[in-house]
Order: structure tokens, then C-alpha cells, then sequence
């Protein structure tokens, strides 16, 4: 910035030239509170865009339910919990049943305390 002091922007030199980042706290500020302040728009993939059946199992997932479980309690046959389990895990990108129930956690989707049952 223009009104950087001398002190500051050597030091600011060392700091990049030392490989690390650098961010300017008034710019920085700025953009943090735009981006607060701007909508957010609705994900095109990830788990934000599972249907509601999908957030159903995605729940029962978190809940320690194998496929079969799935499907005795949602009424569906065990083919179409498997593939509910394909669909869900190919939105959320994830590799594994754990890491598809990390996912739901941190995406909100699933809520720790609300998936007892």
C-alpha cells in the first residue's frame, strides 16, 4: 500500500522473499466482509445439491447403516440403497463411507446429536 512504512515493507520483502504469503490487513478486511456480505449461490455439485432421499441416507450413512439397513428403512430394495450410497459419495466427491459422513458433518448436512434414531 502507498502508505506502507519503510519498516514495514522490508519487512514485508523479507516475509516473501522467505517463500511465506502476505496479505495487507486493510484490503484483506475488505474482502472478507464483501464476500459476508454477498449472497451465496446455490453449489452445481457437492453435497449441498443431494435430493432430499439423498440427505435421507446420507443421515442413515452417519448413523453406522449398511446398505441393506438402508434399504429395510426407507422401504427400498438393497440395489436402490447401493445406488442412492453410489450417487451421494460421487456428489460429495468423497472416497469412502467415512469420508462421505466427514463431508455430510462439515457441509452441515448432517448434524452431530440429530442422527441418533
Amino acid at each position: 500500500m502507498k502508505d506502507t512504512r519503510p519498516a514495514d515493507l522490508l519487512d514485508a520483502i523479507r516475509t516473501v522473499a522467505a517463500g511465506d504469503a502476505l496479505l495487507s490487513p486493510g484490503p484483506t478486511a475488505r474482502l472478507i466482509e464483501r464476500f459476508l456480505r454477498t449472497p451465496s449461490t446455490p453449489a452445481t455439485g457437492g453435497p449441498g445439491c443431494l435430493s432430499d432421499r439423498e440427505r435421507e441416507v446420507l443421515t442413515l450413512i452417519a448413523r453406522g447403516l449398511n446398505n441393506t439397513e438402508i434399504a429395510e428403512t426407507l422401504g427400498l430394495s438393497p440395489l436402490t440403497a447401493r445406488t442412492h450410497v453410489s450417487r451421494i459419495m460421487g456428489k460429495a466427491g468423497a472416497r469412502d463411507r467415512a469420508q462421505l459422513v466427514i463431508t455430510g458433518h462439515e457441509s452441515g448436512l448432517v448434524i452431530p446429536g440429530n442422527i441418533g434414531g
